[in-house]
């Protein structure tokens, strides 16, 4: 979100944390050592995220239509027909798919959906409070003791977030898919629900016994499947989340502009699927811990006893926080793959110098160049103390694509990922020197 330029308008509606781990029920104080300049995690309810980036999307010119039901989808060399339940239709060159676990755009394209079926449901609900917040917070406290899928947190307008244990409320398995690298999925939309204190195993609270404590008529049953789509390179549909969107759209922007490189849009999928696969295998840890059978309770504790290790501490909430993807550049310096963290410049700071979602040079030789690529590629001269190499080149979301200080070996990297070199840019200044 900072390196968009949107972080601002999230911390103002959100609550932060610095609570490390995060797995499987298990908090742990923040590691100190995480490559990060944001030493926290963000709170926002998910109708302020959508929100929020919708606004952005609006300013940015993007045509938002709501309402409109995709019932067919034809590919041809040149781009893809969609077809909607009103009968009519829209042209465009790539179509993505942003649709969840049950996407119709990978349905209409065939893409297969393998993976485990559900073992865990859990109740979600956005409902009003019939206690008062000293209550529910006594009864989230004792329940969590034995029940740690369970919580209840304020939402916007008066509304709690609630999430419970609940086995067997889907009403049909086969029809509702979980979500994509995420490992869940979705149920009924609208089940009415309610909490009650004796139901999720609280039988010593001061609230009668099946007394609600919140009530509310809409609801979904998440469900931890352990699944994710397998895209066919030729297919303009692609599944994705919010880091799979952030990889892909400076992708896609350069293939419809022109410029990108062969095989660009195809590391979308490279990169981001083994992504998916480790998401996955620690969704199926946590849920492991998250069980209440003396076998789950040993290996949580087991669990816990080694995240007092500050190395441990820090691989988990770097998984978590996705600060450890690194992506396979080949062999080279450390930061080699990752996304580099924000620092000061003389001027700015980096994240700041990103927003326009172009790549970067950062030189603190002040001998090297992008000329030929300054029309994609910013150049910043500075000697930046924090960073551990002569000069980085980073990609339109901040992972480190190139590191070092040679000149022919710089000219070697960048039409990996941003093309072959304009004529006439190669004659201009590069486009930014700090």
């Amino acid at each position: 979100m900072d390196q968009r330029g949107l972080l601002d308008r999230f911390l103002a509606l959100s609550d932060t944390f610095q609570v490390g781990g995060l797995f499987g029920g298990i908090t742990k104080p923040w590691p100190d050592r995480l490559d990060t300049a944001h030493p926290y995690g963000v709170a926002t309810p998910q109708p302020v995220t959508e929100r929020l980036l919708a606004e952005r999307a609006v300013e940015l010119g993007t045509d938002i239509r709501r309402g409109f039901e995709v019932v067919g989808l034809r590919q041809a060399e040149d781009g893809v027909t969609v077809g909607l339940a009103d009968g009519s239709q829209l042209r465009a060159r790539y179509v993505v798919g942003c649709d969840g676990g049950r996407s119709t755009v990978r349905k209409l394209l065939g893409v297969g959906f393998p993976g485990e079926p559900a073992t865990v449901e859990t109740l979600l609900g956005e409902m009003a409070a019939s206690e008062d917040p000293a209550t529910i917070a006594a009864v989230v406290e004792e329940v969590r003791k034995t029940q740690l899928r369970f919580g209840v947190s304020p939402g916007e307008n008066g509304v709690y977030r609630v999430v419970v244990p609940a086995d067997g409320v889907a009403e049909d398995r086969a029809a509702h898919r979980p979500s994509t690298s995420s490992g869940g999925g979705y149920g009924p939309s609208r089940a009415p629900t309610s909490v009650c204190t004796r139901r999720v195993g609280c039988p010593g609270s001061a609230t009668p016994p099946d007394r609600p404590i919140a009530t509310g008529s809409t609801g979904s049953c998440w469900r931890a499947t352990r699944r994710t789509s397998i895209r066919r390179p030729a297919d303009r549909g692609l599944n994705l989340g919010v880091q799979d969107a952030f990889n892909l759209g400076w992708k896609l922007a350069a293939t419809v502009n022109g410029w990108a490189p062969g095989g660009l849009l195809d590391s979308y999928h490279s990169e981001r699927h083994p992504v998916g696969a480790r998401v996955i295998a620690n969704t199926r840890a946590q849920i492991t811990l998250l069980g209440t059978d003396p076998g789950a309770t040993a290996l949580r504790e087991l669990f816990s006893t080694l995240m007092d290790f500050e190395e441990v501490n820090t691989y988990v909430t770097e998984m978590i926080t996705a600060v450890g993807i690194r992506y396979d550049f080949g062999e080279g310096h450390d930061l080699l793959g990752r996304r580099l963290r924000d620092m000061q410049l003389k001027q700015s700071r980096l994240y700041e110098l990103m927003h326009t979602g172009r790549g970067l040079l950062l030189d603190r030789t002040g001998r090297l160049s992008v000329a030929g690529w300054a029309d994609r590629v910013d150049y910043v001269i500075d000697a930046v103390a924090e960073l551990d190499a002569p000069a980085v080149l980073l990609r339109p979301d901040g992972h480190v694509a190139w590191v070092g200080d040679d000149q022919e070996d710089l000219l070697g990297k960048l039409p990996r990922w941003f093309g072959t070199p304009h004529p006439r840019a190669a004659n201009t200044l590069d486009s930014q020197v700090t």
